[in-house]
């Protein structure tokens, strides 16, 4: 059953989260000529994340966004806080060195911290919860858990207690499982009006931000000037957060990622006996598999359910139609529950797996690429944007000496290459090998 829900949140897609956000009110378009001493391009999670750190330290920020605050994927993922970053930190040492993987690991938490802290901070309301589970399907997605546990802990993380398939019930009622694993230091918030709350914080350090103000140029030199169709801003450093809606603005980002979309659906309001029953510890959950589904409850007691990948950017003509057969694997209980909402965003996805973040210039930075883990990397990645600018570029080197490299096949082939690559490791998952 479907009766998805068009937008009443204007220049927004049709997510439940748009319509359900605290601040709906549009902020003015860039008109005339501005300075400030950082602009940056992109107020999503990366762009925000580095103007509130940058504010906090009082420089003038100017933040200019093509569409909404939070309009492309930071304001339509899972809401999943997931520790670490796409390719695990074993991954990371054989491709860069032990060393790397130390300073990487030494972080690797910091970015579900920062959501936290700042929620307290500025009394963020975005229905933080805690915990999240881990589901494996077979005994080989058990034994690659218990590794990465074992591999975590060597960092530092502490939350990770292995579930086994007698106590999956604790966290999930579904009989697909074989066990899991819990991260007491993951959870779940409300992306939209999340990255909604730093906005409001940044404004009220002084801070402003210009939605509907698509940079059509930016020209480089000792001040940078960025232009827009109706205005321009002259700021001593730019900071470029556009991810995978930077379109082709800056061709030398843009070619070492690569859009791709996630589809996400909510449902009707369940009874509350029911969603408590299908997610009894109030945890989010992800599979272990290549192409994963994810889930968990909303404060209104919907389900949120996504899944699938479209590599380039590209969405099924019918969202509900392969999202809701997955949601009914899982809970077979649920076939006659109406789908309120279904909306897809793209992220950026790198070559390596691995954020690509670096300079273009001296005074202009760029953070891009968290490949599908961007709701705590991106949080600490625009922070070390800002520690960069404030001169303690220490964290912002490391990131930046990591090799980076623009996809095979150009625009024309990196999505067939691509899905070609998936389609092997998502056969592995069906196979169970």
């Amino acid at each position: 059953m479907a009766k998805v829900t068009n937008s009443p949140n204007p220049g927004h897609t049709s997510s439940w989260y748009a319509a359900s956000a605290n601040d709906k009110r549009v902020r003015p378009s860039l008109e005339g000529e501005e300075t400030a001493d950082i602009c940056i391009i992109g107020a999503g999670f990366t762009g925000l994340s580095a103007a509130l750190e940058m504010a906090e330290q009082g420089f003038s920020v100017i933040v200019l966004e093509g569409e909404r605050i939070g309009f492309g994927a930071s304001g339509r993922n899972g809401g999943q806080i997931v520790n670490g970053y796409s390719r695990d930190l074993e991954t990371i040492a054989g491709r860069y060195g032990r060393e790397k993987a130390v300073q990487l690991g030494e972080m690797s938490l910091e970015g579900g911290e920062i959501i936290r802290q700042r929620v307290q901070k500025y009394g963020i309301d975005c229905d933080l919860v805690e915990g999240g589970f881990f589901a494996a399907f077979t005994s080989k997605q058990i034994k690659e858990m218990e590794t990465n546990k074992s591999n975590w802990e060597k960092h530092g993380h502490s939350g990770l207690e292995m579930v086994s398939k007698a106590e999956v019930g604790k966290y999930v009622k579904c009989d697909r499982y074989a066990g899991g694993m819990i991260d007491r230091f993951g959870g779940h918030i409300h992306p939209l009006n999340y990255v909604l709350g730093e906005a409001s914080a940044i404004e009220s350090l002084n801070g402003r931000i210009f939605e509907n103000s698509r940079v059509v140029s930016v020209e480089k030199g000792a001040q940078v000037t960025v232009r827009t169709d109706r205005g321009s801003v002259k700021a001593k450093y730019l900071l470029v957060c556009g991810n995978a809606y930077l379109g082709g603005l800056l061709p030398e980002i843009g070619e070492r990622m690569m859009p791709v979309s996630s589809q996400v659906m909510a449902t009707e309001p369940l009874d509350q006996g029911l969603i408590e029953d299908l997610l009894p510890a109030n945890y989010c959950v992800e599979d272990a598999n290549y192409i994963l589904d994810y889930y968990r409850r909303t404060s209104d007691n919907r389900l949120l359910y996504g899944g699938g990948i479209g590599y380039g950017g590209s969405d099924p003509a019918d969202l509900t139609g392969v999202i809701r057969p997955n949601m009914l694997k899982t809970f077979p209980q649920l076939k006659n529950t109406r789908i309120d909402f279904a909306w897809s965003g793209n992220f950026a996805l790198t070559l390596t797996r691995v954020p690509h973040i670096g300079r273009l210039s001296e005074n202009i930075y760029f953070s891009h690429g968290d490949s599908g883990h961007g709701v705590t990397t991106t949080q600490l990645l625009g922070k070390i944007l800002g520690e960069a600018v404030a001169g303690h570029a220490g964290r912002f080197d490391v990131w930046s000496s990591l090799p980076n490299y623009p996809f095979p096949g150009g625009k024309t082939f990196r999505v067939p290459l691509t899905v070609l690559g998936a389609w092997w490791y998502g056969l592995r998952d069906r196979l169970g090998v």
